[in-house]
């Protein structure tokens, strides 16, 4: 077991990929939507040695075909910490009402992510 305290703040996001059918671009809109919500102005003051690279970070991204999404392209989105993402089948898609050139059906596609930190 960790000496360390984890998790001590979760935040949570969705991203959307309206049209490209792309689970990549979905994550990262959530990764980023929750990024952009939350603000941690004392986190240095309770990390180890006053650190952010000491600070861990795992995000979970439900988000349909999983096995699509670029975990490394996602990772590289978190400014600083110990990131390890983790795609796991869920989210939505739905038709989206386009039909593409090729005549295929366009969908849209929602992740969700689920961000813990802590140390």
């Amino acid at each position: 077991m960790s000496d360390g305290v984890f998790p001590l703040i979760v935040e949570t996001g969705i991203g959307v990929d309206l049209t490209g059918d792309d689970a990549t671009k979905a994550a990262v809109r959530a990764v980023e939507d929750t990024i952009r919500r939350v603000l941690f102005p004392r986190m240095r003051d309770v990390l180890p040695d006053g650190d952010r690279a000491n600070m861990r970070v795992e995000a979970t991204i439900a988000v349909p075909g999983a096995d699509r999404v670029d975990v490394d392209d996602v990772r590289g989105r978190f400014p600083y910490g110990k990131v390890t993402v983790r795609a796991v089948e869920g989210g939505h898609r739905q038709p989206n009402g386009l039909i593409g050139d090729d005549g295929a059906e366009g969908v849209i596609l929602v992740a969700v992510a689920v961000i813990a930190v802590g140390w």
